[in-house]
């Protein structure tokens, strides 16, 4: 014996109501971002309080910590589109604004408007750099970056301050140099230069016992004075993608990193 609700289950009209399951936010990943966006927080206090050495080694930390968290995402398989989003955010605070800031308060500041075009020059770039790097993942070489990346530029404007500060310098006596060394960083970041980005070397791959011997080595060579040798590693590679540039050109080889063209935006064309 039936009773009369059975009909609606064979009705075909009658629609069910599925509800999805509401995404949720990768934990570790995220965790790193937010770490580096403080480090880019702590290093804008610090500025505004004349600590501009801690205000060097925020940015550092900052750098360090950004770098681990897309290889955390990736190890552990857990990349989102929210964590690239929160990614590019936290890089406009630690790499764009944080150094820009810090080096008109340091030094940029008597230079009056000419100080703060430099400082604004650095900081639109970033901006810029970061937007183009979102719209041009799918298409440029891994192995190289498109221009030089924010956390190197961000490298060489607070290495310089963290090497001078360390000298017991003030800023105002190296004002046009920080004026220069800006803009240099800045207009870097939108060049179609070619910068190596480091991202095919295996960190799983088993090396002879010699490359652990030249990490130490490394390690207590950055010990001797961690501003001079951090400042000068980064000095080698904001000028290695201009190496790298005129040697593929001498060569006749493409210096463009775009690997295909891409709609939107359009960039056929326009890296020769």
């Amino acid at each position: 014996m039936h009773d009369g609700n059975d009909s609606n289950l064979a009705d075909p009209d009658a629609t069910v109501v599925v509800r999805k399951r509401r995404k949720g936010i990768y934990i570790l990943p995220n965790l790193f971002t937010l770490a580096a966006l403080f480090g880019g927080f702590y290093a804008i206090v610090m500025a505004m309080n004349s600590r501009f050495d801690l205000a060097a080694i925020g940015v550092f930390c900052a750098m360090v910590l950004d770098s681990l968290d897309g290889r955390v995402a990736r190890m552990t398989n857990t990349q989102s589109a929210f964590g690239e989003q929160m990614d590019s955010l936290s890089d406009m605070v630690s790499f764009g604004a944080a150094p820009a800031l810090i080096a008109y308060e340091w030094a940029l500041k008597p230079l009056g408007r000419w100080g703060w075009i430099a400082a604004f020059v650095y900081c639109a770039c970033a901006a810029l750099r970061l937007a183009r790097f979102n719209v041009n993942t799918a298409v440029v070489d891994k192995r190289y970056f498109q221009g030089l990346p924010s956390p190197a530029a961000a490298a060489l404007v607070t290495g310089f301050i963290w090497i001078v500060t360390d000298s017991d310098i003030p800023g105002s006596a190296v004002a046009w140099p920080m004026f220069a060394l800006a803009l240099y960083s800045g207009l870097t970041m939108v060049t179609n230069v070619p910068f190596y980005s480091f991202k095919d070397v295996q960190m799983k791959k088993s090396v002879p016992f010699v490359v652990i011997v030249l990490i130490a080595l490394g390690i207590a060579v950055i010990n001797i004075h961690p501003p001079t040798v951090m400042f000068g590693l980064f000095v080698a590679y904001g000028l290695s993608g201009y190496v790298i540039y005129g040697w593929r050109k001498t060569r006749g080889l493409q210096t463009s990193v775009i690997s295909t063209s891409t709609d939107e935006p359009d960039e056929r064309g326009l890296h020769k």
